[in-house]
């Protein structure tokens, strides 16, 4: 039985490879390859049962779509896209700047700051960067900073949209892995924190390292002023102080939390004059599109885990990984270095969707904790995210700079290093991720 299922596993991953090779969107190779494991392998390894495949398929999909706590994805996602077409990025430069010129580094860390601000709003490490990206790097470079610090910590720092609460990829997680998106999200801060403190850290040793290279600071302002040119910047954040204050002090799940996003994105749009029919139309299409894609992958890798349970290729893998004895820390040396290779080729979701089914049963054997878990995956497809060729951060930043992207990659090397610190010092250190939970929760 050992050997079927070794042979069904390869079976199926050639099969995905060669459709993904093919072009084939993601969702539906993923479907396409549960089918094969449904109607095919059941005729070439005997020993694995028959099932038929239009129930497998109905059942499945149907399970891993209808759930209230996927509800909360598309408003996330409609709240990001709301804010994303405001004057957003404009105020975040104009209301941080002033309070970070005595810093080493000075307006360099409004990349940092105003990504994890944005992250806050957008659950999207793409969008993250973009919106950022539009105005600080043009203001950054007019004012004489070194470019490749610019572009390579506004690349790194765009990753805070997967980290930082409401994350996108939480959710697509916590669906798969059925963990409670509240823990998840409230895992997700400290880490964040963690990464912006890292992240600036860096900056401003560099700083100090090469004073040389750092445009002298901007005249001094009025403290007066300081919040004069902070007050758009403000509302945003009030915005998310209490969105995800709902969410931390229990007074709303995470669905009825993006409820009030969203209609607080629409107040703070129609408040600063930005709110149109074609600014809502195209709001609500950006969310409707990627919330099709990802439920699309959603239920392709649904049907592809219920034919691999069939097949009892993840408790096979479990067993093998237990049988050899590796330490727990040895497996999520594995589990980050394949991740990374996976991220040279696909993108985060796919990655944890594609993934989920066969490590987990690896996860529970050796005894982590799957919020935890889900903290370091996300770690690790935020490093996905400055991978070439398919970073999508790079992408993003090719396409504001006119760099190649291995160019852009280079610039981001010493970010995707912290980020890699970042993944030892949770797992040496789970506390870190799992402590907040614990303790808001158990009130």
């Amino acid at each position: 039985m050992e050997l079927a299922q070794t042979e069904a596993g390869l079976l199926l991953l050639g099969c995905l490879f060669v459709f993904l090779g093919l072009g084939v969107w993601i969702g539906l190779a993923l479907a396409m390859v549960g089918l094969v494991g449904v109607v095919v392998l059941p005729m070439l390894v005997p020993a694995m049962p028959a099932m038929p495949p239009e129930k497998v398929m109905g059942t499945a999909i149907w399970q891993s779509l209808a759930s209230w706590t996927l509800a909360a994805l598309p408003l996330f996602i409609w709240m990001g896209e709301i804010l994303f077409r405001t004057r957003l990025s404009e105020d975040m430069f104009r209301g941080l700047a002033p309070w970070v010129q005595r810093l080493p580094g000075r307006l360099m860390h409004v990349n940092v700051i105003g990504c994890g601000i944005f992250a806050a709003v957008s659950g999207s490490s793409a969008a993250t960067a973009a919106t950022i990206g539009k105005m600080a790097l043009p203001a950054l470079l007019q004012r004489g900073y070194h470019k490749p610090m610019a572009i390579g910590s506004l690349a790194g720092a765009g990753t805070l949209g997967l980290l930082i609460p409401p994350s996108i990829v939480m959710i697509v997680y916590g669906v798969a892995a059925e963990v409670s998106i509240v823990r998840l999200f409230i895992a997700g801060v400290i880490p964040g924190i963690m990464l912006m403190a890292l992240f600036s850290g860096y900056i401003a040793v560099w700083s100090m390292m090469n004073p040389s290279l750092t445009p002298p600071r901007d005249p001094p302002m009025p403290f007066a002023m300081k919040l004069k040119e902070s007050g758009q910047l403000i509302p945003v954040v009030l915005l998310i102080g209490f969105v995800m204050g709902s969410i931390y002090l229990g007074w709303a799940t995470a669905t009825e939390a993006a409820v009030f996003g969203v209609v607080g994105a629409l107040a703070l749009s129609a408040w600063g004059g930005s709110l149109s029919w074609n600014s809502f139309r195209d709001s609500l299409m950006g969310a409707v599109r990627l919330s099709c894609m990802i439920n699309l992958i959603l239920a392709g890798a649904a049907f592809l885990t219920q034919a691999m349970a069939y097949s009892g290729i993840p408790g096979a893998m479990a067993a093998w990984v237990g049988s050899q004895g590796f330490s727990p820390y040895m497996i999520i040396l594995f589990l980050t270095i394949i991740y990374l290779i996976l991220g040279c080729f696909i993108d985060g979701i796919s990655m944890i969707v594609l993934t989920v089914s066969v490590v987990l049963p690896i996860i529970h054997s050796t005894g982590f904790d799957l919020v935890w878990f889900g903290i370091f995956i996300v770690l690790v497809v935020e490093l996905a995210q400055i991978t070439p060729p398919v970073g999508f951060n790079l992408f993003v930043l090719q396409g504001l700079t006119g760099k190649g992207i291995f160019e852009v990659a280079r610039y981001t090397l010493p970010f995707f290093f912290l980020m890699l610190i970042a993944v030892a010092i949770v797992t040496v250190f789970p506390a870190i991720v799992t402590w907040l939970p614990q303790t808001m929760l158990a009130r």
